[in-house]
């Protein structure tokens, strides 16, 4: 369910409740929801994911994304994977806006863009739109 990007980074497609016990599991200690609330019927809540999250120990930052993506949530994402003490799970619809999220602040690290995209292919998501953007 989750996909390995790097050490930390674990990203996956729209997350229960009941999911965050194997997330704890996993070695994750923060857990970044990049999904809009209502963005489908029947999604999960960002407070409910939240609460959860809480509950297993673990800290939970909402950073939404949707229609593009904006310096100010590449920033906050970036904030967050560096005060991050463990691993990360990052998810959304599919885990593509997570992936996508990642390699922007990798590139603003100062990664090397091929580098970036290698370690997303070998996880199952293509950068190539994204390519331009990392460097």
């Amino acid at each position: 369910m989750f996909r390995r990007l790097d050490a930390q980074m674990l990203v996956s497609g729209q997350i229960r409740p009941e999911d965050v016990k194997e997330a704890a599991q996993a070695g994750v200690t923060l857990i970044i929801n990049n999904r809009p609330d209502g963005e489908q019927v029947g999604q999960p809540s960002g407070m409910e994911i939240e609460a959860a999250a809480r509950a297993a120990g673990l800290d939970y930052r909402h950073i939404p994304v949707a229609g593009g993506f904006r310096q100010d949530q590449v920033e906050a994402m970036a904030e967050a994977l560096g005060g991050a003490e463990g691993k990360v799970l990052a998810f959304c619809a599919g885990g593509v806006r997570s992936a996508y999220m990642w390699a922007l602040t990798r590139a603003q690290a100062g990664d090397d863009a091929d580098s970036i995209v290698a370690r997303a292919a070998g996880a199952g998501y293509d950068l190539t739109p994204l390519r331009p953007y990392l460097g």
